[in-house]
């Protein structure tokens, strides 16, 4: 007998009783957003803060900004190589996330910076609405 079978027949009746977007409320309980952010507006540019722990290679961090979304693809692995895990509250593994802006942003002028475990991206607002999707790339800042 499969458990995870039983686990989808549970939940395709929940679905049939309740309907089949009474699960997407709990989404972000059951399985929170990684990474997790801080998005912050000023009137004409916006600053998004990643949590991102144990980042070593900035490569591995694919970060696109297209008009009104931005979209977050990597890994969280802290490399923790000893012993048995008795508690794992920072969450950890491949991440892939859209997050939408209040407003379009230029493709052509945003920085993104790494520092501490968290990653400092600023945008500065789009006039003109033709879309321009582009990679940023992450630049480390050296402890002073």
């Amino acid at each position: 007998m499969d458990p995870f079978k039983q686990m989808g027949d549970w939940k395709k009746n929940m679905d049939q009783f309740f309907g089949d977007n009474f699960w997407d409320e709990f989404e972000g309980i059951i399985k929170p957003n990684i990474p997790q952010i801080n998005l912050y507006q000023t009137e004409h540019e916006l600053f998004c803060v990643l949590n991102i722990p144990g980042l070593h290679d900035l490569e591995k961090i694919d970060i696109y900004a297209d008009m009104a979304t931005l979209e977050l693809r990597g890994v969280i692995d802290l490399e923790f190589g000893g012993g048995q895990v008795i508690k794992e509250e920072i969450l950890q593994g491949a991440f892939e996330r859209q997050i939408s802006l209040p407003f379009p942003v230029r493709s052509d002028k945003i920085t993104a910076t790494y520092r501490n475990g968290l990653v400092y991206i600023r945008l500065h607002r789009l006039i003109s609405e033709t879309s321009n999707k582009r990679r940023v790339n992450v630049k480390l800042l050296e402890d002073e």
